[in-house]
This record gives structure tokens, C-alpha cells and sequence, in this order.
């Protein structure tokens, strides 16, 4: 299945480019990887930590057949026969103008946004899941932002009829640039928590955003679908300009959860309106992401609750998310690295402390980022909930970690500080045993990943050759 096809010419009049080579070379699909696209792309050359221009030529030697670009490239080459160049001002503005025109032209495709401090990836992929049989399309991974999102418009199958689209927000106003592109007409909202306080003013900084920026936004006959057991939601509903749906755990609920279980392997299943969901991830926080899901399933496209289980229990989520991995010798991995805040490490932490195991409980827990004011406070509250929960072993990975661990110590925890990722799996590595379980939680910066990796490849057995550690 390709997304719409569209000519050099056909891009440059959507954006105001100009094509230099064949007018007529035609693009199925977008990237900005030039080592992750598919024969037939539009290679989209951003600016970030590397500058995409670099790499246009690389780009067309692995199929790109365009490329939009914003500045001479160096060394200049002549453009391969059958592809183009489309000359822009700006390439995430042209990119961005380009999926507001998609957008327009796939009216009948509905839009939901999901949005929250936590748990955005896990509930867009559980929607994705649940929304499968009706011919669903969401974003790559956690492409939710400025240029992300309209990757995904772009990249959407012409068979798509429901596109789901994580949005992140990290500053005030990027909800705002990415409902003016994708224009949703149903919003999932997780929760408001402290993900990037530095930047959008603490919970109520968040709860603004969210409340002006994606629910003020809704057509009137839209649908926000909110968290009812979060004490802002009241707040949240009062800014919506669509109808509200709540769902959570009290009576009050329009959608209740009830009998949640967890299975061996801490994935859970509950009964929602009644109807059993089984959940294929790790971890008792996905209740609410899962029932979030089967609420906009059920709600909004009026599939039968019996269809919805059978699709949901096809779900997966991206790497090193609660990713549950065991070593060669038994030891119980738990990679939650790809980032971390307040509220994803409490799931952690108690997705850790009831994994059933016969030997101890390693919490390897660095730095949360972009917390602001809010820094110190929320990494002690951290080191509070570690201790109180029992867990065996703190490791605290950098000055956050370290808060967090020095904290658990005052409170009985047995502890260690380290100052950075691979110190942590040297740690790691000399004190766990057959039957321990460890967890790896931190902000992207901090790269647990390497010691969940790590243990892996370190106590791998004799039988594929490669020895023991």
C-alpha cells in the first residue's frame, strides 16, 4: 500500500518550490533518513544534529526519487536522470505546508490525536492496533512532532480511512502548529503530568496547552476522550470544544475499568463496560492506555467490544519500552529507557516491584530531563516511592540519579551512584544473580538502554559460540 503519489511538479506547486531535473519524477512515500526510506521516496533534507543536504546523493543511490532542498548542495553534481530536486525557502515549512494540502485532500479520513505527558506511544499503538480492521495508519515510532506528524500525513496509505497521530509538546504553541496541519476531529488525552515542566509552566502549564491548543481545536462534532481518574480533567473538559468522554476506574466514569489482573508476565487484562480486554504489553499502567483505546473504538467508530479484544491482543510498542527480556542465566530484564518523567517512572518502579521472582529487585534509575523548578522535588519523590516499594537494589545513574538514590538511602534502601551508563553496567553486572530482575529508567540523554543491552550480550550462553561474561 502507497500513500499518494505525487510528481516533482505536483510538490513544488503545494509548496512553492522549484524543480531542478525531471518535473515528472514521481514520489510514493517521505523520509528524512536517507538510511531508512523506501524506493520511491521524497527525501525530505531537515537541519537537526546532522544536516540532511549531506546526504541527498546517498538518498538517491537508495531509491529517493525527489528531494527537497533549501540551500545549494555541496559538492554540486547534475540531478540523476528520472529525479529531482524542489528548491524551497525553508524544508520543514514546505514539508509542513506540504500535509496541510494532503490533509485537504483526504477529507474523509478521520483524525485522533493523542496527546499527555505519558503514555502517548503506548496508547497510539494500542488505537492503532484496535483500529486495524477498519483500515488504520499511524505515526513511525514516536514521530509526534513539527516534523514527524507531517511525515505521517504524507506517508498515509491512499486505503487509510483513520489516522492516528501522537503529538508531542515540549514548548507552548506546538499543539497548536500541529492541529493547524492535521486538523483532528478526535483527541485521546492521557494524563497531565510534569513531562518537559521546564518549558510549559508545571501541571497547570501543561493543562493549558492541552485544554487550548488540542481541545479548543475540535470541530464541535468532535470527540475528546479524557482520563477521568486525572484530578485535571475537569479542568481539560471545560476547554473542549467537542463532546466529552471520560474513562477510568471511578463509578462516575463514562467508560468504567474494572477487575484489572496481571498475568506472570505483568501483562494485564481488565473488564471495560463489562467486556474482558486482554492487553500483549508489560506493565499495569497500560490498563488505562488500553481502555483509553477501546473508548475511541467503541465511542467513536462503534466497534462491538468482542471486535476490539481480537484486535487489541495484536498490539506492540516501540523499543525499549517496558520491553520484558531475559537473559541466558535467568535474570529478569526490564528496558524502560527510552525516556522518563515522574509519573512513567512510578509505573516502572511498581511494574518492577511485582514481577514475580524468587530473587532481588535492581532499580537502575538516572536523570529525569527537563523538569525545571521541579527537578530536585521530583527526583526525590522518586527515590521516596523506590524505598517504599522494597526493592532490593537502587542504582542511581548521574546528579539525577544520584538525588534519587541518595534519597532512598535516608529512607533503609541499599544503594549505589554511578556516573553514567556504562559505569552502571559494570555495577549491574558484578552484583545480580539467577532469578534478580533490573530495571532501566531514565530520559533518552542518559542511555540506560546500554545495560539492559549489555546484560544481554554479557551473560549469553556457550551454546551459539560466543562464551560467558
Amino acid at each position: 500500500m502507497t500513500a499518494m503519489v505525487m510528481t516533482a511538479a505536483d510538490i513544488a506547486l503545494r509548496c512553492g518550490g522549484r524543480v531542478d531535473g525531471d518535473a515528472g519524477a514521481r514520489a510514493d512515500s517521505w523520509a528524512f533518513d536517507s538510511r531508512a526510506l523506501d524506493a520511491g521516496a521524497c527525501f525530505v533534507a531537515l537541519r537537526a544534529s546532522r544536516d540532511g543536504h549531506d546526504f541527498v546523493y546517498s538518498a538517491f543511490d537508495a531509491g529517493a526519487r525527489v528531494a527537497l532542498v533549501d540551500r545549494p548542495l555541496r559538492p554540486s553534481r547534475p540531478v540523476p536522470p528520472g529525479h529531482a530536486l524542489v528548491h524551497v525557502a525553508d524544508t520543514l515549512r514546505a514539508l509542513q505546508d506540504i500535509a496541510r494540502s494532503v490533509r485537504a485532500d483526504r477529507a474523509d479520513v478521520r483524525i485522533v490525536a493523542v496527546a499527555g505527558s505519558t503514555g502517548k506511544t503506548s496508547t497510539k499503538d494500542l488505537l492503532a492496533a484496535a483500529l486495524a480492521p477498519l483500515g488504520c495508519h499511524a505515526n513511525a515510532e514516536s514521530h509526534n512532532n513539527e516534523f514527524g506528524l507531517p511525515l505521517t500525513l504524507c506517508n498515509a496509505p491512499t486505503s487509510a480511512r483513520v489516522v492516528v497521530t501522537e503529538m508531542g509538546e515540549r514548548f507552548p504553541g506546538d499543539l497548536a502548529l500541529l492541529c493547524d496541519i492535521a486538523r483532528p476531529q478526535v483527541a485521546a488525552v492521557t494524563n497531565v503530568g510534569l513531562a518537559h515542566a521546564e518549558h510549559l509552566g508545571g501541571f497547570e502549564g501543561v493543562a493549558n496547552m492541552l485544554r487550548a491548543e488540542l481541545l479548543g481545536a475540535l470541530p464541535a462534532d468532535g470527540v475528546a476522550v479524557l482520563n477521568g481518574d486525572d484530578p485535571w480533567t475537569a479542568h481539560l473538559s471545560a476547554g473542549a470544544g467537542a463532546s466529552v468522554v471520560t474513562v477510568g476506574v471511578g463509578t462516575d466514569t463514562d467508560y468504567r475499568i474494572s477487575d484489572v489482573e496481571l498475568d506472570g508476565q505483568l501483562r494485564p487484562s481488565f473488564r471495560l463496560q463489562g467486556a474482558r480486554l486482554r492487553v500483549p504489553l508489560h506493565g499495569g499502567h497500560h490498563v488505562m492506555n488500553a481502555a483509553m483505546a477501546a473508548t475511541v473504538a467503541h465511542k467513536v467508530f462503534g466497534m462491538p467490544f468482542d471486535d476490539i479484544a481480537v484486535a487489541l491482543a495484536g498490539a506492540s510498542t516501540g523499543k525499549w519500552r517496558m520491553e520484558l527480556l531475559e537473559t541466558d542465566d535467568a535474570i529478569t530484564i526490564l528496558n524502560d529507557a527510552y525516556n522518563a518523567n515522574p509519573t512513567s517512572m512510578e509505573a516502572a518502579l511498581v511494574a518492577l516491584a511485582h514481577l514475580p521472582l524468587p530473587g532481588r529487585r535492581v532499580a537502575v534509575l538516572g536523570d529525569m530531563r527537563e523538569l525545571g523548578r521541579h527537578h530536585g522535588e521530583a527526583h526525590r519523590a522518586v527515590g521516596v516511592r523506590a524505598a517504599g516499594l522494597g526493592l532490593d537494589v537502587i542504582i542511581g545513574v548521574g546528579a539525577g540519579g544520584a538525588l534519587i538514590a541518595e534519597t532512598a538511602r535516608t529512607r533503609g534502601a541499599c544503594v549505589e551512584i554511578v556516573e553514567d551508563a556504562p559505569a552502571a553496567l559494570e555495577c549491574v553486572d558484578a552484583l545480580v544473580n539467577r532469578g534478580d530482575a533490573v530495571l532501566c529508567k531514565a530520559s533518552r540523554a542518559v542511555g540506560l538502554e546500554v545495560v539492559a543491552e549489555g546484560l544481554l550480550a554479557r551473560r549469553r550462553s556457550d551454546a551459539d559460540g560466543s562464551g560467558t561474561a
